[in-house]
Formats: structure tokens, C-alpha cells, sequence
């Protein structure tokens, strides 16, 4: 059901999905305020954004005491580093507690907001909680195959953590939260550093450079465009769905499949070359969402297939490279 004029707080609003939930939100209706400390976020994702009357902003690290003026209707809290690159500066590797403090004190305070105001909350999590997963595809009921120490566990653990906190707070006080566990995602306003295959792909094929795939390029990914997702996150929002829920594309395919189309897409000559496997450790060798709760409950799924996604994606690369 459709909600009207909500007063919503977005943390994480700079970063690559929060500030395509902002435009969402924005064009619906709402009132937005978006937070962000700029750790990984980018101001020039909401540049577009200040001229709004409905769009306000607040600097704030969420790990700390989180105020906001007036009454909301609904807290989004999505921040966090989400990079798995480990040679970016802002990647979660390289911002472990960074990354910790965010979905641990961060989920704490934004669902603290969401209990002081009477407001629905909803929690960004990850196909990251299933860890390099036993069960294909992944279905909310499954456990996961985690590593609580290794080298992605600040981000997994986080995440995990969060979920926990927020069904804590759901049971406990009643508050009317949602969980999403995001897959593999792309679109405009992702980091070119971001260490993701897609964008890793798009780059080396405008520069016209064969696309490196570690090992054979045999791991399987499943890729949802950003609009979609966005689609989807807004649903949840408006339901009544407590129980956490996948949103991500099912259509799986191997890396190698990957390069081969934005080659042909991009028209690069320069091929394909294998390395050696640099992944961080632990990697998922297959990734793929089971979408069933959300095609049941949100009446939901993916609508671009990645050949539209990457049309629409490409270009913004090849602005922000000067191709």
C-alpha cells in the first residue's frame, strides 16, 4: 500500500544505493534527509539532489548519537563501507572497525531513532551473511557458511550483527522493522575503485584493455541493476514484512560469461586474460539469490535484463574516466 509524504532518514545517503534510494523516495513524494560522514560516500551523488525543498542533509558518523529535528516516519539505515577491495583506502579491508562500528553502534542508533519516533525501520543487509554458501540457490531459511574471523568477517559479522540487532528490537520493543540482504548489484555511482567485477570490466574495456578474470573465471555471480533493486527495497519499505528478505537478479552466470558480453557490448578488441587468483579469501565460488519470498510477499522481481543494465551503466563510467 501506497504511504503518502513519509518523513524518511536515509543514513549511508551519499554512498552508491543510498543516494539512488534518496532520488526514489524523492520522486515519490517524500520528505528525505540524508546522512552521511563522506567515509566512503561521495557528496557528488546528491549534488542533483540540493535544489529539492524535500531533500535536506546532515554530516554525521552514525557510530555516534544519531539527533534528528522533528518527527520520522520511517529510518533506512545503509551505512557502511561495502567495498571488498582490499588496494582501495575505501575498502572494507582496509576500514575493519570502521566498518564494525557502523552495523554494530550504527544499527543501534538508527533503530534507537526509529523506536524514539514510532517509525518503521529497514536495515541494508547482504548476501554477505550467507558466507561462501553450501546451499544453491540461497533461501532466507539458510544459515550460511561463515568465517567469523577471516579476512571479509569485519563486514559479514557486521552485517550479521545487525540483523540480530534489528529482530532483537523487532521482538523485544515492537519495533516495525524490515531486513533486505542485497546481492550483487551495479548501476551509475559506483566507486571506480570498488573492486567489483562490473565495475573492474567496464573499465578495462573502455580503456581497451583485456579484462583480467583470476583462476579459470569459473565462480559464478548473479547481477542486479540498481533500479531494481531500489524497486524492491521501496516495496519492502511499504509492507508489513519482518522477516528478512533476498532482493537480487537469479539469472547466474560465470565471470568468464560476464567479460565475454561487455567486450562484445563495449567493443573491445583486447580479449581476456587470466591471473592467478587475487580474491579476497574466502570469496563465494557461487552466488545466487532464491527470490520466491520476495516475488510472493512484494509482488517483486527484476525487470532489466544485464544487457539494459550495462547500457545504462556504461556511460557513466566512461564520463567519469573522460573516455
Amino acid at each position: 500500500m501506497e504511504i503518502k509524504n513519509m518523513r524518511i532518514l536515509i543514513t549511508g545517503a551519499a554512498g552508491f544505493l543510498g543516494s539512488h534510494l534518496c532520488e526514489k523516495l524523492l520522486n515519490n513524494g517524500h520528505s528525505v534527509i540524508g546522512m552521511d560522514n563522506f567515509l566512503t560516500g561521495d557528496p557528488q551523488n546528491l549534488a542533483h539532489l540540493s535544489s529539492n525543498e524535500k531533500f535536506s542533509f546532515i554530516r554525521h558518523d552514525v557510530s555516534n548519537f544519531i539527533f534528528v529535528p522533528g518527527k520520522l516516519d520511517a529510518v533506512m539505515h545503509f551505512a557502511s563501507p561495502a567495498s571488498p577491495n582490499k588496494n582501495s583506502p575505501y575498502g572494507y579491508p582496509n576500514l575493519p572497525i570502521q566498518t564494525m562500528k557502523a552495523g554494530a553502534l550504527g544499527t543501534h542508533n538508527a533503530l534507537g531513532v526509529a523506536k524514539a519516533n514510532h517509525a518503521r525501520f529497514l536495515l541494508a543487509s547482504t548476501s554477505e551473511i550467507y558466507g561462501d554458501p553450501k546451499e544453491h540457490p540461497q533461501k532466507e531459511s539458510y544459515w550460511g557458511h561463515v568465517d567469523p574471523t577471516g579476512p571479509r568477517s569485519m563486514y559479514d559479522e557486521a552485517k550479521r550483527f545487525a540483523e540480530a540487532l534489528t529482530m532483537s528490537y523487532h521482538r523485544f520493543h515492537g519495533i516495525d522493522t524490515r531486513i533486505v540482504r542485497i546481492f550483487n548489484t551495479y548501476g551509475p555511482r559506483m566507486r571506480l575503485d570498488d573492486g567489483r567485477v562490473i565495475p573492474n570490466f567496464i573499465q578495462q574495456a573502455l580503456r581497451k584493455e583485456a579484462l583480467t578474470i583470476y583462476g579459470e573465471g569459473k565462480q559464478t555471480r548473479s547481477f542486479c541493476y540498481v533500479d531494481d533493486l531500489i524497486e524492491g527495497i521501496y516495496r519492502l519499505l511499504l509492507s508489513d514484512v519482518h522477516e528478512p528478505v533476498n532482493l537480487g537478479n537469479p539469472n547466474e552466470m560465470t565471470v568468464l560469461e560476464l567479460a565475454e558480453k561487455i567486450n562484445a557490448i563495449i567493443d573491445n578488441p583486447a580479449g581476456i586474460t587470466t591471473v592467478d587468483d587475487m580474491r579476497l579469501g574466502n570469496d563465494p565460488e557461487r552466488r545466487r539469490p532464491d527470490i520466491s519470498l520476495a516475488k510472493e510477499l512484494l509482488n517483486w522481481e527484476p525487470r532489466f535484463s544485464l544487457e539494459q543494465g550495462l547500457e545504462k551503466t556504461i556511460p557513466y563510467f566512461r564520463a567519469k574516466l573522460h573516455l
